[in-house]
């Protein structure tokens, strides 16, 4: 049974699905529309329960989930979402222990979960160019404790990346395919690359780049999540679903043989 404690995050969930996340502080309160939750009230309780605001509204107490935690960022811009982050990571072959190059950072929705898989004992590399969209990725990942995990770069990768021989390798840019040559040496041999884009004109300049640069095993692929309405009753999709949200590209580092 986990119980929270002093400084751990807990997800507020109400009957109409309005969540918030809370890191817990004695004597600290949640005001919010539906009342007032004391943080005194969860400390030392187990998780998984119903609790009340002082006005009576129940909530589910419950240990946030790395989706959760995504969703509830503050964002400066764009961040990749969930259903694209938890496919990646398995694509990739990312977790602990690994070793992960990401560019850029944006408002670090992908560092924190590229940093929650490897952890303990691995490390993700996130460069970004922006000072003020890195700045607010560190408060972000420091609010969560994962900058223990992470090393944030202020830097154009047009000058390379510091690391070599990493697992994995994720760029979220606009142009990445004039990065190919840096990508292919950091990566170790039979290495992970990865790419996001929004356009079917940029995935083309990608694929077609990727082979001339040691790239093998390029795949595209784009994932759509479709929601439904859990009432048994009257079980139907939602009226909204989050369709496209980018193309997912995949290759595989190639050693190029040597005359």
């Amino acid at each position: 049974m986990k119980v929270a404690r002093e400084n751990d995050l807990v997800f507020l969930m109400g009957k109409d699905r309005k969540s918030f996340i809370v890191r817990l502080e004695p004597g600290a309160q949640l005001h919010i529309h539906r009342g007032v939750i004391r943080h005194d009230d969860l400390i030392g309780q187990p998780l998984g329960r119903e609790v009340q605001s002082h006005l009576g509204y129940p909530f589910l107490a419950l240990e946030p989930s790395t989706h959760d935690l995504i969703l509830d960022l503050k964002r400066a811009t764009q961040i990749m979402y969930p259903k694209d982050i938890g496919y990646l990571l398995l694509k990739m072959n990312v977790g602990s222990g690994s070793r992960v190059v990401e560019a850029g950072t944006g408002s670090g929705g992908l560092t924190l979960a590229l940093a929650r898989a490897v952890m303990r004992t691995g490390r993700v590399y996130s460069y970004e160019v922006r000072p003020d969209v890195l700045n607010l990725a560190t408060k972000n990942l420091e609010k969560l404790g994962l900058l223990p995990f992470v090393e944030l770069k202020e830097r154009d990768i047009e000058e390379g990346f510091d690391e070599m021989d990493v697992d994995a390798l994720f760029l979220d840019l606009r142009n990445p395919w004039e990065y190919l040559v840096q990508a292919h040496a950091a990566l170790k041999g039979g290495g992970f690359f990865g790419a996001t884009l929004p356009t079917t004109n940029q995935v083309v300049r990608l694929i077609e780049a990727l082979p001339e640069h040691g790239f093998s095993a390029v795949e595209v692929e784009e994932l759509l999540l479709r929601p439904y309405k859990a009432v048994p009753g009257r079980l139907r999709p939602m009226d909204r679903m989050i369709a496209h949200t980018g193309y997912l590209i995949f290759a595989r580092k190639i050693e190029q043989e040597t005359q």
